[in-house]
């Protein structure tokens, strides 16, 4: 087994969204806002080279929206998807399957491309299977009036549609049992329902894909929350259970929405849980 980072385009975001109840003052140490208060944010997908399989992670915005619907989310820097897949030697279509955390437009978006000649949608990975679980889809295919403009129908029907669809049984793959795509999964409720995060056994550690979970390494401090959280007393709970493990067993955390850490590790303190080290990827890794 390989992994590889995959850097798919950074953007910005509301701060005060970003942390919820959290107060400016106290959040900006670690996330410092610009003038329109808004932070650093990066689309950071993980690779899988596993045998034959090739197994991407999250895709990123993707690029089939309107310039007005970008323009809220100011993207900046140079990475993208394509760039980041040819930098490790490969192309889209060597990619064989697609996991999706959960299908929030800013995780799942690149998994679905304009056709040729821009009359309708197809997968952007054209010889991928796509993972989500049944209950998160029939969630962002009847979404509440709060998520429903995360859950977009162009990111999603083109998948069904295409016949390619797989669902992960929540029943058959505990946090630490390996999945038919070869990690563990861990279920958790707070952000969004039934939002999937890999958890990897690789080079003798323990790496878990934290997608919503954990936004940033300033979202560590267990009330640090956002605003966009469906059930936010739900993920305190969910985060306390998953940071005491990750303390306790060296998990190296992979920060999917960190434009500036990739990896971290986090400790006990007299303060609680908190970040221990930053690392890029290849400290650790390779």
């Amino acid at each position: 087994m390989i992994l590889y980072p995959i850097e798919t385009g950074n953007f910005k975001l509301d701060g005060g969204a970003m942390f919820g109840v959290v107060p400016k003052s106290l959040w900006h140490r670690t996330n410092p806002a610009d003038s329109n208060n808004m932070i650093d944010i990066a689309a950071r997908s993980l690779l899988i080279e596993d045998g034959n399989r090739l197994i991407l992670i999250d895709t990123g915005m993707g690029n089939k929206q309107s310039e007005k619907f970008f323009s809220y989310y100011y993207r900046w820097g140079n990475h993208s998807l394509d760039a980041s897949l040819k930098k490790e030697g490969f192309v889209r279509d060597d990619i064989t399957d697609v996991f999706m955390t959960h299908l929030h437009f800013d995780h799942c978006g690149g998994s679905v491309q304009w056709n040729k000649d821009h009359t309708g949608y197809e997968p952007a990975f054209k010889n991928a299977n796509y993972w989500t679980n049944e209950d998160h889809w029939n969630w962002a295919t009847k979404p509440n009036p709060r998520e429903k403009a995360s859950f977009l129908k162009e990111n999603l029907l083109p998948m069904e549609e295409s016949g390619r669809l797989k669902f992960i049984n929540r029943e058959e793959y505990p946090f630490m049992d390996s999945s038919e795509l070869g990690f563990g999964i861990l279920f958790v409720d707070g952000h969004t329902d039934k939002q999937m995060l890999p958890h990897i056994h690789y080079k003798g550690k323990t790496l878990v894909f934290m997608a919503d979970l954990l936004p940033t390494v300033g979202h560590i401090p267990v009330p640090y929350i956002m605003g966009y959280d469906t059930r936010p007393l739900l993920t305190l709970s969910e985060k306390a259970a998953f940071l005491n493990t990750a303390a306790d067993d060296n998990f190296y955390l992979f920060m999917e929405h960190d434009a500036h850490n990739e990896v971290c590790t986090v400790a006990h303190t007299e303060k609680g849980i908190r970040l221990n080290k930053s690392h890029t990827f290849d400290e650790i890794f390779n």
